[in-house]
């Protein structure tokens, strides 16, 4: 996406961050990951890891603006992370303590300020595929935890931060009754309950054989075809685009989740299921196309 300006996206995970810096022409001049600073319920240390990522960003040369996404219930307006569960923050106004250490630091640059599945749905849905920006799509990125964004005619739903937190619903029958759908189905809860060091280890299980990984690959599959089978009924999505860490399963993840969600929509369209064409960098993408927008508003925050 051509614009003015360098800028530098910055995805905030619950296992790491992201950052890729990009000049006026899109071309990537660097693109580095960094742990995400744990036990930090005021979120004066992730301040202080995005000024670092900043710094090392002019290191390289010119800085125009900075994208910062992160997860959780984000209010993009007032700068600030209601509520996101796996990193212990509540009501931190992330936005406005990154703009200080900034600040601090001499670095006068402005911020775009966002969430990190809408910015993700966002670059997946400008990859070119004009159909994509018509009608529904939904993003879905399967990492840590679990949660989607709704584009609807190009235009990401945001729902006043609330929209697409499906990773939050609780399972209501079931042998996983009472327990949140991302417990269940998401890169993380797959490997704490097949007791695997990560997704992929797990995955590799399966792959051999591995009948209690199986198992819990299984149950990850049937929980996220639920979910996506509900959001396209609702919203008529005739994509969906699965991203994170268990996406880059393959078909041992697509081949199974696109047979279950069919089989959840008999009588309606069923849609495509597709592999994001970002990977895990989406929501890294993403942040450093709402930088440029910022920067191409000329209304800089």
């Amino acid at each position: 996406m051509a614009g003015a300006g360098a800028v530098l996206g910055v995805d905030v995970g619950g296992t790491g961050t992201k950052a890729r810096l990009t000049d006026t022409d899109g071309l990537v001049l660097d693109e580095t990951r960094v742990p995400t600073p744990r036990d930090d319920p005021s979120g004066d240390r992730l301040a202080v890891a995005v000024a670092d990522l900043a710094a090392r960003a002019l290191d390289r040369g010119r800085l125009d603006a900075v994208g910062l996404v992160t997860p959780g219930v984000v209010d993009e307006a007032a700068g600030t992370v209601v509520l996101a569960v796996n990193l212990g923050w509540q009501d931190v106004p992330v936005r406005g303590l990154v703009q200080a250490e900034l600040v601090r630091r001499g670095i006068d640059v402005p911020i775009a300020f966002g969430h990190d599945v809408r910015a993700g749905a966002l670059a997946e849905t400008h990859t070119g595929d004009t159909a994509l920006s018509r009608g529904s799509v939904a993003f879905v990125p399967v990492g840590t935890g679990l949660a989607s964004a709704l584009v609807v005619d190009g235009q990401v739903v945001s729902g006043g931060g609330w929209a697409g937190e499906i990773g939050q619903v609780l399972i209501p029958s079931g042998p996983h009754a009472g327990v949140r759908v991302e417990e269940i189905a998401s890169a993380g809860g797959v490997a704490r309950r097949s007791g695997s060091a990560s997704a992929h280890a797990a995955m590799l299980r399966v792959r051999d054989g591995d009948p209690v990984a199986t198992a819990v690959w299984d149950d990850c599959v049937a929980v996220l075809a639920d979910a996506l089978a509900w959001t396209t009924a609702v919203a008529g999505c005739h994509t969906v685009i699965v991203g994170g860490g268990l996406a880059e399963s393959g078909p041992l993840l697509f081949g199974p989740l696109r047979t279950a969600v069919a089989e959840r929509l008999v009588g309606v369209r069923a849609p495509e299921v597709l592999p994001a064409a970002h990977g895990d960098a989406a929501g890294a993408i993403g942040a450093g196309m709402l930088a440029r927008r910022l920067l191409e508003s000329g209304v800089l925050l």
